[in-house]
């Protein structure tokens, strides 16, 4: 059985491997942290906000809210930022001037993203970005291209990428662990409450596949390093009370790859169940459950022919932690991040292409 010694061995290899600092531990103390505009002050905005606060390379310097007198006050105060920086949408603009705001953290609605990213960049800010990256890949390439033409960067937040018992998972994979490749199943299952945002076909431009399923879509993306070519896909929604008038409750679906891996995966806003991910090779296996939790992922299976069983120790905000220090020191370096919008642009071009097999195509 592989112990704590030769997991924390993997736990090196895979920080170097990737080119990141360590959570806690970087660089780039004697430096000025990279300023951030926290654009859009809901739950996730709140979980990056208390994520600098916990960097050195990072601070979050403005603040942009519909609510500049409630949201941006108490915030203002809790991260020290002068009330001159607390911008509304319609002021946003003026962020051009701020010479103390280096890129923005979008945490909007998804159909809002792509204004946010295009008039970012215009203003010459970088762009860190949530995922879904936007509701259409027409919107992506309007973001990608919008960020190309005024020279800054764009990263979507796809925070497991950056955890330290993912990126583990993916160097065991890549050193042959499990020997080839063959078949993989994810799922993320949740709830949303009626009158959510993200049940508004308007502002979150899908259902349960644009938030949820997009983690199992994009980790077999990732560990592949492949597109998929085809697809099928089913949805359901068996609640009557009107919750899902306009979004799909539950999807499955599946994928196959030009290797011949093939996926299986599932997702919903209207059932209780867990965040998974089976990874199945010839000679071994992988199953991280929770898979996508904010704190807690848990890897185990068989590698090499024994057991591994290992509890990531990060706790909340530490995924956002790393993503933001990345992106800080994507910006000092001038390096691309690791994941850039190509990334999000081709998850919206799976999701777009999951949705017209299960008839029920993006308008």
């Amino acid at each position: 059985m592989i112990g704590r010694r030769d997991f924390a061995k993997l736990s090196a290899l895979t920080l170097a491997w990737a080119g990141l600092p360590s959570y806690g531990q970087n660089t780039y103390t004697l430096q000025k942290p990279i300023g951030y505009a926290a654009i859009g002050l809901g739950t996730i905005s709140d979980i990056f906000m208390h994520a600098c606060a916990q960097s050195q390379m990072a601070k979050v310097t403005a603040l942009v809210t519909g609510h500049p007198d409630t949201k941006g006050v108490k915030y203002a105060g809790m991260y020290g930022i002068p009330k001159t920086s607390i911008y509304t949408y319609e002021t946003f603009d003026r962020i051009a001037d701020n010479k103390d705001v280096d890129a923005v953290y979008i945490g909007l609605p998804n159909s809002m993203h792509c204004e946010y990213t295009v008039r970012a960049a215009q203003a010459g800010k970088h762009v860190l970005c949530e995922k879904p990256m936007a509701i259409s890949s027409a919107e992506c390439r309007k973001m990608i291209d919008a960020c190309r033409q005024a020279k800054v960067k764009l990263m979507i937040g796809y925070r497991v990428h950056y955890d330290p018992t993912w990126m583990q998972a993916i160097q065991i994979i890549g050193s042959g662990g499990v020997g080839q490749l063959e078949s993989f199943q994810g799922g993320f299952y949740g709830q949303q409450p009626a009158g959510a945002w993200r049940l508004s076909k308007k502002l979150g431009g899908g259902g349960a596949l644009m938030d949820l399923g997009i983690y199992p879509l994009n980790a077999i993306r990732h560990i592949t390093g492949e597109e998929p070519t085809d697809f099928t896909a089913v949805v359901s929604t068996r609640e009557q009370s009107g919750r899902f008038t306009e979004v799909e409750q539950s999807m499955e679906w599946t994928m196959k790859f030009p290797s011949g891996v093939i996926a299986s995966c599932g997702c919903s806003y209207g059932e209780r169940g867990p965040s998974f991910v089976n990874i199945n090779g010839e000679k071994g296996y992988l199953v991280m459950e929770p898979a996508f939790h904010y704190d807690g992922v848990h890897l185990h299976g068989e590698v090499g022919g024994q057991q591994i069983d290992q509890l990531g120790t990060g706790k909340l905000p530490f995924q956002f932690v790393l993503e933001a220090e990345h992106f800080a020191n994507c910006i000092r370096s001038n390096k691309e991040p690791e994941s850039p919008g190509e990334e999000g642009l081709k998850d919206m071009l799976a999701i777009e292409a999951i949705y017209k097999a299960a008839g029920a195509p993006i308008a």
